[in-house]
């Protein structure tokens, strides 16, 4: 796999983890993991964090 072709497939990747948490804040769906209820504060920290990383793979 070239470098041109991971980074964008990892920018695809954490371009999607960021619709689905921004999708989360929006509607306010639940999310639970084994019984523990994820709060909205780290969604919104994923927002930033996975959007960050998807620009970096994809502005080339």
């Amino acid at each position: 796999m070239s470098n041109n072709t991971y980074r964008k497939t990892t920018g695809v990747v954490f371009a999607a983890i960021t619709i689905l948490h921004a999708l989360r804040l929006l509607y306010g769906w639940e999310a639970v993991i084994g019984g523990w209820t994820v709060p909205f504060w780290l969604s919104w920290f994923a927002v930033v964090f996975a959007g960050c990383l998807a620009w970096s793979g994809l502005r080339k």
